[in-house]
């Protein structure tokens, strides 16, 4: 029988470590496993579990340093559960000739569909009405909502800006809505769900209701800001479950107060968590916050879980990794 395959599953609360392990074991039916879990691993945390030897890492936000690479030689495959900017030195990886590899799309569906449910809880003013209502309010929350919460998504000018795995399947779920849906996404080719505008601002001169689906570019990472709030039509709706700093938050509050936007929901904001002197806190009669939990929930965990068991699977049967970072 073969020596056992050393495993550091290093999970969070959003991808449990026993889940993973149990995505392994299903994995790796035919391979003896030896399996170490901890819970949100600091770098020190992370360098002494696998300095036992351990072969492979899966990891969600586990800092993968070239501290922790120089420390740990017998490391060879890092599983990233997650499909954005992943914890890990890349660089440093390449030079110890170590594989890394991520799990894109599992938190896609999740997203999406919480982003359609900020969208009509801003629209509907939802959380403002279930405020109003259980404080005794039968009166106020009905006129509350008459007054503040007319807008539908039928026949509605919705901009979705990004058109990748998230944005997509939001320009879909709208247009089944009866949106009028745009898109602008000038890295995405052939068919989309909506109208292709040509430029940013021609998709906010139109948009009622704007979603941003896009990821920051490194030199310019701010893509909305008061020039680009200013180009929307008055009392336009603005969500944000992308990224929190694509989004200029002193000028969206600017421009809420000043009524150019009437409502806005955002998922991820400019700093996390949400300073309490975030103007932000000022304003929640228009605007539903959360804490950065789209892309969070049982069934994301599971699908990441899965997603890098198989990828730890390829690996032990010497095939190319299906997402790979280096």
């Amino acid at each position: 029988m073969s020596d056992p395959l050393r495993v550091v599953a290093a999970g969070d609360d959003v991808v449990p470590p026993a889940l993973i392990a149990r995505a392994i074991g299903a994995e790796l039916r035919e391979r003896p496993v030896s399996l170490h879990d901890l819970t949100a691993a600091t770098e020190p945390e992370l360098t002494e579990a696998l300095r036992t030897g351990a072969e492979v890492l899966i990891t969600r936000d586990g800092p993968v340093t070239e501290r922790v690479l120089d420390a740990c030689p017998a490391l060879r495959l890092v599983v990233v559960c997650r499909g954005g900017p992943p914890p890990v030195d890349l660089d440093a990886a390449k030079r110890h000739d170590v594989t890394v590899c991520r799990t894109p799309g599992s938190e896609a569906a999740a997203t999406a569909e919480y982003t359609l449910g900020l969208m009509l809880s801003a629209l509907r003013r939802i959380p403002r009405a279930h405020e109003l209502l259980v404080r005794g309010g039968w009166a106020d929350a009905a006129r509350h909502a008459r007054e503040h919460g007319g807008l539908e998504l039928e026949d509605l000018p919705v901009g979705v800006l990004g058109h990748g795995a998230v944005g997509g399947r939001v320009a879909r779920v709208l247009c089944a809505f009866g949106a009028q849906v745009m898109v602008y996404d000038p890295y995405v080719r052939g068919e989309i769900h909506g109208l292709r505008v040509p430029s940013l601002d021609d998709l906010l001169g139109r948009s009622r209701v704007l979603t941003l689906h896009a990821r920051p570019g490194p030199d310019a990472p701010v893509v909305i800001g008061a020039r680009e709030l200013a180009l929307l039509p008055r009392g336009a709706v603005v969500v944000n479950t992308a990224r929190g700093a694509l989004l200029d938050e002193d000028a969206l509050c600017d421009a809420l107060e000043s009524g150019q936007v009437s409502a806005a929901a955002l998922d991820c904001h400019g700093r996390e968590p949400l300073p309490e002197d975030s103007r932000l806190l000022a304003l929640t009669d228009r605007v539903v916050l959360t804490p950065h939990l789209g892309g969070t929930s049982r069934a994301v965990a599971e699908k990441a879980a899965r997603a890098a068991a198989q990828e730890v699977g390829r690996w032990v049967r010497g095939q190319p990794p299906a997402h790979p970072l280096t």
